[in-house]
């Protein structure tokens, strides 16, 4: 086992506190692994816009660094006690806030159980391994879906997630696949990776554009992934492109207000919160791993940006105030 670090040993880590649109880089503790426990040095960590800004960034009140983040890329440092499956300088992705240095679990209780750190295979670089959590839920969504070949679906949003989703279904090879985006860039970057139809909902209706694509018939899967005060008009125009017998996937979160559902407009009608099984259990974490591996998730056009973790302000500032020029923002560690 390597030797553990003393105490006396300061890293850095993303912090959140009180007061709207602060962040702030704190200096603390080296973190040290406990039994069954290890201890992971970051290289690089990927924001996530929806929760991070949504449900950080624009708080008044202080946010625990512990969920600063949760996608971190690094090098296994140092291992705790009865550690026997890692061996420091392996290559992984964590579930993990933003920090020079993070503790995780080193085993899973159970094979449903979510992996929170996960070895990365050969040729995916750390510039990718971070998308890896966001891609594991969208290979679990995609799946609960059951999308059939005579399916239209609808992702309204290509964020990361959503743009994760569409590339998802796309690798599937089942169904019509609609991208919606209000922002000209993501519409751009909707049709490279293969989109079959993509709608700028800044110059037409997305509803109209649906009922004409489907002979007014609707579509048979909606996902909504936009959240944030926008997604308040977006749902609601969800429910409008949605078929009979179809499926809305309520995915975005963030709204700071209710969502309007009409009992007649969800008569004959699915909604689906967010689901996609009990757990993320290890064998879709792999799928998604392998996709990232074999570049059907192509996370370096969705990389929009690189910062060193110094400037995690400039980052943040980044993702809120230019919605059309970012998406995937990376932190350097190195």
């Amino acid at each position: 086992m390597q030797p553990i670090r003393s105490g006396e040993d300061q890293m850095k880590r993303v912090i959140k506190p009180e007061g709207q649109f602060n962040i702030a880089i704190e200096e603390v503790p080296m973190p040290e692994p406990g039994p069954g426990e290890v201890r992971i040095k970051a290289v690089r960590s990927l924001i996530s816009r929806g929760s991070e800004i949504g449900a950080r960034y624009t708080r008044e009140h202080a946010v625990s660094p512990d969920i600063m983040g949760y996608s971190l890329a690094g090098v296994i440092e140092a291992l705790g006690e009865g550690v026997d499956c890692w061996s420091v300088g392996d290559r992984v992705v964590a579930l993990a806030p933003h920090a020079e240095y993070v503790v995780c679990p080193a085993v899973l209780s159970s094979p449903q159980e979510q992996p929170r750190v996960v070895a990365l295979l050969p040729g995916v670089e750390f510039d990718v391994a971070p998308f890896w959590p966001l891609a594991s839920g969208a290979v679990a969504w995609v799946d609960i879906e059951q999308i059939e070949p005579n399916h239209t679906v609808v992702i309204l949003g290509q964020g990361l997630v959503g743009s994760l989703m569409l590339q998802v279904a796309k690798h599937n090879g089942k169904g019509r696949i609609m991208a919606v985006d209000a922002v000209a860039s993501r519409c751009a970057l909707a049709e490279e990776l293969g989109a079959d139809v993509v709608v700028n909902a800044a110059q037409e209706d997305p509803v109209n554009a649906v009922r004409e694509l489907t002979k007014g018939a609707g579509a048979d899967i909606v996902v909504y992934a936009v959240g944030g005060p926008p997604g308040i008009s977006v749902f609601d125009q969800g429910l409008d492109m949605l078929a009979v017998g179809g499926l809305l996937h309520l995915i975005g979160l963030y709204e700071d207000a209710p969502l309007p559902l009409s009992s007649g407009k969800i008569q004959r009608r699915k909604i689906l919160g967010g689901y996609y099984g009990q757990s993320i259990g290890s064998g879709t974490a792999f799928r998604a791993m392998k996709l990232l591996q074999s570049d059907v998730i192509q996370t370096e056009r969705m990389t929009t940006h690189r910062f060193s973790f110094t400037e995690a302000a400039q980052a943040f500032d980044l993702l809120y105030n230019n919605m059309g020029e970012a998406l995937g923002v990376l932190l350097v560690w190195e």
